[in-house]
């Protein structure tokens, strides 16, 4: 099969297949503040995490590209979406415009429609650092997303067997270009085991892409003529991932995506310690289901919800967050009980 047909085979999976019926960011509960002493309008949505500066902590999330003309309209529309709004944004990974050329046209339409954007160039942990800086310069990037997807590869009829390079590759990557480089899962979780892993290679910035949105174990099985359905439900819940990934240094910058449904699960998981926290599955949803100004009406009331949590904290922007009270039950409370 060809990547391009894969690639239209994923959105249509990923859109397609059910989510976990149990959300972890059900398990947090934020401490309400009664007595309001801010104004509204003076809320600040802006992040700074080390080098990248963001004007709201929200961004949509690597998707899609190297599928052709309808991946290209996709990421179009998404990039006119994102240039409204403000907000940053991801390409799927571009290993296909890599291998393809004729592939580029799907991942440079972002750039062209979104000409000041904060934009992320994608790439797999194969990559090498050559191919990593083509990959930004495709797009104008202003940094990198390295995905690490080994489930995924293994239950992929056509995926990779052999990682043994790896570690060294994200490695080399990281040193030899000169944006921010961001390591991502895409929807299996990380431990604080892997996070120190990636610390140690010198990796500042983690997007945890933990378990409860896109399954990809259930996308690439529905692609299976007997699925490895043992596996779908493998992999660490986002909230936990980010309480994992917190604890290994006060200087790592966490994204959160994965499960995220609305603007308060996204303060949910900056309260935690994540920085910034991406949206894939569900806005694609609204764009393909309603079109662009129903995405862009999306992002705003999202945006708004952010503001509106801020409010009831008493916090004037997303880096007081860290410091809000919350309360934590069920399966995440038992999980940081015996981990943390």
């Amino acid at each position: 099969m060809s990547r391009a047909k894969r690639k239209i085979e994923h959105i249509h999976h990923a859109l397609e297949h059910d989510r976990d019926y149990y959300n972890h960011f059900d398990d947090i509960d934020i401490v309400h503040q009664s007595l309001a002493k801010l104004n509204f309008d003076e809320l600040s949505l802006s992040v700074e995490a080390g080098e990248l500066k963001l004007s709201s902590p929200l961004f949509i999330n690597a998707m899609t590209g190297g599928g052709g003309e309808r991946t290209e309209q996709i990421n179009g529309e998404i990039a006119l979406a994102a240039s409204e709004t403000g907000i940053g944004m991801a390409v799927g990974s571009q290993m296909s415009a890599l291998k393809d050329p004729a592939e580029r046209n799907s991942y440079e339409i972002v750039r062209k429609n979104n000409p000041d954007g904060i934009i992320f160039a994608n790439v797999g942990s194969e990559a090498s650092v050559s191919q990593a800086n083509e990959a930004i310069e495709m797009i104008e990037a202003d940094g990198l997303q390295i995905h690490v997807n080994t489930l995924q590869e293994l239950i992929m009829p056509e995926g990779d067997r052999n990682f043994k390079t790896r570690m060294e590759n994200i490695q080399r990557i990281v040193e030899g270009v000169s944006q921010p480089v961001i390591v991502k899962e895409v929807g299996f979780g990380m431990s604080k085991e892997s996070v120190e892993c990636l610390w140690n290679l010198g990796v500042r910035y983690v997007d945890i892409g933990g378990r409860g949105g896109t399954n990809f174990s259930k996308v690439e099985n529905l692609r299976r003529e007997k699925p490895f359905s043992s596996f779908e439900n493998w992999g660490i819940p986002t909230p936990i991932s980010v309480l994992e990934a917190k604890s290994i240094h006060k200087d790592l910058h966490i994204i959160a995506s994965g499960g995220i449904r609305h603007g308060v699960d996204g303060v949910k998981a900056m309260v935690l310690g994540g920085e910034a926290f991406g949206m894939a599955g569900t806005l694609l949803r609204v764009l393909l289901q309603d079109g662009r100004q129903a995405l862009i009406s999306e992002v705003e009331h999202i945006l708004h919800e952010v503001k509106m949590a801020l409010m009831l904290m008493n916090a004037r922007s997303t880096k007081e967050l860290h410091r809000q009270p919350y309360v934590l039950s069920g399966k995440t409370r038992e999980w940081q009980e015996q981990r943390m």
